[in-house]
């Protein structure tokens, strides 16, 4: 008999990990501490080092989860892949575990996943994001249906699918096919967020969606991920060309890029 207060059944909590032993098994507490369980948990590990690995089979013996590895690391397309392909539950939350669930999530992701058991035609819903998606309306209970058309001046619309915490259904892949692989991790993500909009999907995004989930870095286990000085700069005449430039190219390969 599951005695937790919160028992999401039929979702997966879908956790990467990469060298941040700590930061998964904060993430895993998180929950505990919030009386949240899932009916199923898995870990898909992208190579990490022995130290690293020997922890995460360590904390299995205290927090059931299956764990799925590498010999060698692959890199996020293929650790969400294999992560994924893991799943045996109708809907996944996926969960990056460098992040922690708030006081509230419970209450919030029981409406998504409410949004996404009487709306079928529903792919995703977004908890988190560095800003807001630039096209909203308005649907209900702190939620928003993200809007879009292909010729939108905002081309932030690019990031209809994003790679923070969010709910999906499970059959993801046969929509929008599998994560690009070999390629950096912000490559991957991008050829999935082209993918999301060329094959229609449809999502919500949580309103406060900074105060769902909270971003933990911290020396000890920094982030893995890795991006040029050029999209990182704030000098305002670099600002502007990039602007230019993202508008172009992301209007070009949402109408022309080929995937498979």
């Amino acid at each position: 008999m599951n005695t937790q207060l919160n028992h999401f059944a039929g979702v997966t909590l879908l956790v990467t990990h990469y060298n941040r032993s700590g930061s998964l098994e904060h993430l895993l507490r998180s929950y505990q501490k919030l009386n949240c369980s899932f009916e199923d948990i898995v870990v898909s590990d992208d190579g990490s080092r022995p130290e690293h690995l020997n922890r995460v089979k360590q904390l299995q013996t205290v927090i059931p989860f299956r764990l799925v590895t590498t010999p060698k690391n692959k890199g996020l397309g293929n650790n969400l892949n294999k992560g994924q392909d893991a799943v045996r539950t109708p809907y996944t939350l996926y969960v990056q575990e460098d992040f922690e669930p708030a006081a509230n999530f419970a209450v919030h992701f029981q409406t998504a996943l409410e949004f996404m058991q009487t709306n079928p035609e529903l792919d995703i819903v977004r908890f988190y994001a560095y800003f807001p998606y630039p096209y909203l309306k308005p649907v209900g209970k702190g939620f928003s249906e993200m809007q879009i058309s292909p010729w939108s001046a905002n081309y932030k619309k690019i990031y209809f699918y994003s790679d923070h915490p969010h709910l999906r259904r499970s059959t993801f892949f046969q929509k929008f096919g599998r994560y690009a692989e070999g390629l950096k991790g912000d490559r991957t993500e991008y050829q999935m967020c082209i993918s999301f909009i060329q094959n229609k999907g449809k999502g919500l995004f949580y309103n406060d969606y900074q105060n769902l989930f909270f971003q933990r870095n911290n020396e000890a286990e920094p982030s893995t991920m890795t991006r040029s000085k050029w999209t990182q700069s704030n000098h305002p005449a670099i600002s502007l060309v990039r602007d230019i430039y993202r508008q172009i190219r992301y209007n070009y390969d949402i109408h022309f890029m080929r995937l498979r």
